[in-house]
């Protein structure tokens, strides 16, 4: 149970977006984009943050400035501009809700697990599920803006290995103890109904995770052709970002895609 939630609750992780020693990797089967540099959305304006702390902001007319500094732009370059911004304030808020798909998802599992095997005492777990919804939350949005990249993704994947994975296996173990009668009872009537035979009751329990799994299976199906569409989304952005900065030089260095093609 413990590797079903924690599979589906870090979707994020594991189906769109690989934290790596050197940046984030968002890919798929279609595509592979390596995010890089961090950035904060305001409704006013969109700060992207370099390795060098050097700042790059794009405010709501379209204008670009490097460290403070305007950057003068024609108007095809401020509306360029103006659309790979809106494109980032639309797709990257997207990487967010994926996570947080995936903690309901997680607990849909829980709860169909909890269900089949009549477990006690998920009181904490459900609880710690919360929080974790809530800390996922908290790592993207931030003092009203939307916040993206290598720090906040290193912040959020430290919490998790300090503060969740260890509470959520104590969590589990304590409702498995807690249950260990009614599930022996289960099992126990099972057996009876089996007729002492194993491989009918072994047969009768994998149907039982088979059900669960069909119940799961859907929503967690429509999760990852969620995330392989925004990867191919982030390509699309990628490539009008390589544009953009050969027609803009002052970008250089503060782009957040890197697109390899396979």
């Amino acid at each position: 149970m413990k590797k079903l939630m924690l599979a589906t609750s870090l979707v994020l992780s594991t189906s769109v977006v690989a934290h790596e020693d050197h940046g984030i990797q968002i890919s798929s089967d279609q595509c592979q984009v390596d995010f890089q540099n961090d950035v904060r959305i305001t409704p006013n304006q969109l700060q992207i943050t370099a390795d060098s702390n050097k700042q790059l902001t794009i405010d709501s007319f379209g204008e670009l400035y490097v460290d403070g500094q305007a950057i003068t732009l024609t108007n095809a370059q401020k509306v360029a501009l103006s659309n790979y911004a809106d494109s980032l304030r639309v797709q990257l808020p997207q990487v967010a809700n994926i996570a947080l798909d995936g903690v309901k998802l997680a607990g849909v599992a829980l709860d169909e697990v909890a269900h089949a095997f009549n477990l006690q005492g998920l009181d904490s777990l459900n609880g710690l599920m919360d929080e974790l919804h809530v800390e996922i939350s908290d790592t993207f949005y931030q003092q009203g803006a939307f916040v993206m990249g290598e720090k906040t993704f290193h912040e959020f994947g430290e919490n998790f290995d300090h503060k969740f994975e260890t509470h959520i296996e104590e969590a589990v173990e304590s409702a498995m103890m807690e249950s260990i009668g009614s599930i022996l009872m289960m099992v126990g009537s099972e057996m009876v109904s089996s007729g002492g035979n194993m491989e009918s009751f072994e047969a009768r329990m994998e149907d039982m995770g088979r059900q669960i799994e069909e119940k799961v299976q859907l929503q967690a199906k429509q999760l990852e052709e969620k995330a392989h569409g925004l990867c191919d989304k982030f390509e699309v952005i990628a490539t009008a970002e390589t544009d953009l900065v050969k027609e803009i030089p002052a970008m250089q260095g503060y782009q957040l895609f890197n697109y390899k093609s396979k």
